[in-house]
C-alpha cells in the first residue's frame, strides 16, 4: 500500500482513492452515529470541512477551539445542512498548556466516549513568538500542545475501544514540510534561539514532530496492547487562510511552486476523514499517508526512531514541568 504511485497525481491508488478524492468520497453510505470525534482547529479550512462531512455521516463532533464565536458560526452551518447533527464546542487553545488541560477536564467531566481525535490545528509565524510557557510558539502549538491533548484523553480512548470492541483512533494532519526542519531535524537545545529563528524551518520542525510524534505512540501502544492506532498525514497543498497575515516566506514559495496542484478545501480533508473512518486502514498504525494512501517515502529524520523517542522523553519533560 505504499510508495510512490500515480494516485498522486489523481488516479485512485490501492485504497481506491486519490489526490482528488473529497472528505465526502471516502465517507460515502458511512453511518458514524456511534463514533464521538474531536477535532482541533475545526472552524477553518480542512478543519471546518472534516467537522462538516463527519457531522453530516452521525458523528457527534467535539470542536476543540480557540475562538468559540466562529466556533458557533461554523456549528450553526453545520446544523442548517445536516438539522439532527450533534455538534458541541469546548475551548482549546494548543499554545497554553492550562488551556489544554482545562480542556481535557471539561471533556472527561460530561462523561462522553472517545472514538476519534483528529489534531488538526496548526499555527505558523514569520516571526519568533514566545508561548505562553515560553516556547518558541509554533513548535509549542503544533507538537507541545498536540502531545499534551492526546496523552491526556488517552485513557479514555482506550477506555472506549475497550468498552466498544471498536478500534480507538489518533490522526495528526502533518505536512510534507516536514522535510523542511532545522538541520539535526529537532533541535532541542536551541527551540528558543530567537536569532536562529527562521520561520519555514520552525514549521517544519513541528509538522516533522507530528509525524514522530504518531511513529513513538504507535510504538507505544502496540507494546502495551491497547486497541487504538495513531498516524499521520499530508493533506496536501490548499488555499485557505492559514498563514494568511503572517510573512512566511516558506509558505509563499510553496503555495507559488505548487499553484498547478492545490487541492480544494473538501480534497484536503479527505485524508484526515480517511484515517478517522475508513475501514481499510484497522489496524494500520505508525505510519505516514498521502492522498489517502500510505507514503513510505517520509524524510530520513521522520523515520529516525531514536530522534522519535527523543522527542517523546523532551515532550514528556516539557509538560511535566509546565
Amino acid at each position: 500500500m505504499g510508495g510512490t504511485a500515480s494516485y498522486l497525481k489523481g488516479t485512485p491508488g490501492p485504497s481506491g482513492f486519490g489526490s482528488k478524492s473529497t472528505a465526502e468520497d471516502v465517507t460515502t453510505g458511512m453511518d458514524l452515529s456511534s463514533k464521538t470525534i474531536i477535532i482541533s482547529g475545526a472552524t477553518s479550512g480542512i478543519g471546518k470541512e472534516t467537522a462538516r462531512v463527519l457531522a453530516k455521516r452521525g458523528a457527534h463532533i467535539i470542536m476543540a477551539i480557540r475562538n468559540t464565536k466562529s466556533g458557533e458560526e461554523v456549528k450553526t452551518a453545520i446544523s442548517d445542512e445536516t438539522p439532527n447533527a450533534l455538534v458541541d464546542i469546548i475551548q482549546l487553545d494548543l499554545a497554553s498548556l492550562a488551556s489544554v488541560r482545562k480542556f481535557a477536564e471539561e471533556f472527561k467531566s460530561r462523561k462522553l466516549p472517545l472514538n476519534v481525535l483528529i489534531n488538526n490545528a496548526g499555527y505558523m509565524s514569520g516571526k519568533f513568538v514566545l508561548s505562553e510557557d515560553k516556547l518558541e510558539k509554533v513548535f509549542a502549538t503544533n507538537h507541545i500542545g498536540t502531545f499534551l491533548l492526546t496523552n491526556l484523553l488517552l485513557d479514555t480512548l482506550k477506555a472506549t475501544a475497550q468498552e466498544t470492541g471498536e478500534e480507538g483512533r489518533i490522526v495528526n494532519v502533518a505536512s510534507e514540510a516536514h522535510r523542511y526542519a532545522y538541520k539535526g531535524g529537532i533541535v532541542f537545545d536551541k527551540l528558543n534561539d530567537e536569532k536562529r529563528y527562521q520561520s519555514n524551518f520552525a514549521y517544519g520542525q513541528s509538522k516533522l514532530a507530528n509525524i514522530l510524534h504518531v511513529k513513538e505512540l504507535a510504538k507505544r501502544l502496540k507494546e502495551e496492547g491497547a486497541n487504538v492506532t495513531a498516524n499521520a498525514l499530508h493533506p496536501g497543498v490548499i488555499s485557505t487562510k492559514f498563514g494568511k497575515g503572517e510573512s512566511v516566506i516558506f509558505s509563499e514559495l510553496l503555495m507559488s511552486t505548487a499553484s498547478c496542484v492545490l487541492k480544494t478545501v473538501p480534497q484536503g480533508a479527505a485524508t484526515s476523514c480517511y484515517l478517522a473512518t475508513n475501514p481499510q486502514v484497522k489496524g494500520v498504525s505508525g505510519k505516514y499517508f498521502k492522498d489517502c494512501n500510505e507514503y513510505d517515502q517520509c524524510s530520513a529524520y521522520a523515520n529516525d526512531p531514536e530522534l522519535a523517542s527523543n522527542l517523546w522523553k523532551y515532550s514528556e519533560q516539557f509538560v511535566s514541568t509546565h
